[in-house]
């Protein structure tokens, strides 16, 4: 728990920063662009100097910088600052919002361009794996609950990734189509909703219910049998998968999925997550 804790503070210190560098900012434009220009709006009366607006503004901010500023009202400034402040701030979540739908949209459309036999028969690499079944075991011919860790597991990887990646269920590791019919059998609604429920289910409940959304979910039948197609988006946070009561940062190394050690954990965030908007 204490690395979970650690990697934790490192996130909220980032967003921190992030959002007090967006409330300076609009404060700084509050107090040298919309007081000056409220002000030439109030000058732009009858017999008023016929100064450009943006010739005034600039005259406002060197006489402030000089200490010459007519702005003498200390609670004025404030004022202007603290309205900056927040529409800075309004403006970074906005960005925040559009940039990450964006991109998400940039994403899906790349990956529904994409063929999936072609996809099977590259075979499994950094952005795709394939999984037997969500949760019947093939060996043991029994529900196996294990396996729902092993696909979040992958999901949390490529979450975790730069570019995400795409799960393939029912498809055996050399590229054999097994469908989905095993797995269809042990739900209480048989078939692609009820095993589509399933799966957001388990995703809502082990890595967070806000990362639903950067999981999509399709279904494709290749010789006559069901096959699930995971399209996931990389996520704006770290995702952590509890695994023995201990939360765990899962990455992409080549073909397969690791854990990463708490040095390594805080450095991978601090790289993949500082800049991002």
């Amino acid at each position: 728990m204490k690395r979970f804790f650690l990697l934790m503070m490192l996130i909220w210190r980032q967003q921190l920063k992030l959002y007090i560098i967006a409330a300076v900012a609009g404060a700084i434009i509050g107090i040298f662009v919309l007081a000056p220009s409220y002000d030439y709006i109030s000058m732009r009366e009858p017999g008023a100097d016929p100064l450009s607006s943006i010739g005034y503004v600039f005259s406002q901010i060197k006489n402030m910088l000089m200490g010459k500023s007519a702005h003498d009202n200390f609670v004025l400034i404030i004022f202007y600052a603290e309205i900056g402040a927040m529409l800075g701030l309004l403006s970074l979540v906005l960005y925040k919002v559009m940039h990450k739908r964006l991109l998400h949209i940039d994403y899906l459309k790349m990956e529904l361009d994409k063929d999936l036999p072609s996809i099977i028969r590259q075979g499994e690499g950094p952005y795709l794996e394939f999984k037997s079944s969500f949760r019947w075991d093939m060996v043991e011919t029994r529900i196996n609950r294990t396996l729902e860790g092993v696909v979040l597991k992958t999901l949390a990887g490529f979450l975790n990734s730069t570019i995400g990646g795409t799960l393939l269920i029912g498809v055996a590791d050399n590229g054999e189509i097994l469908g989905l019919e095993k797995d269809y059998q042990t739900l209480k609604k048989p078939g692609q909703d009820g095993f589509e429920q399933a799966v957001m289910t388990v995703i809502s409940a082990n890595l967070g219910a806000d990362l639903c959304s950067f999981v999509h979910v399709l279904f494709h039948v290749i010789d006559n049998k069901d096959i699930c197609r995971l399209i996931v988006s990389p996520s704006t946070r770290p995702v952590f998968l509890n695994q023995g009561n201990t939360p765990k940062l899962f990455v992409r190394t080549g073909g397969a999925t690791r854990d990463l050690n708490i040095q390594e954990a805080l450095d991978y965030i601090n790289g993949r997550w500082k800049r991002k908007p």
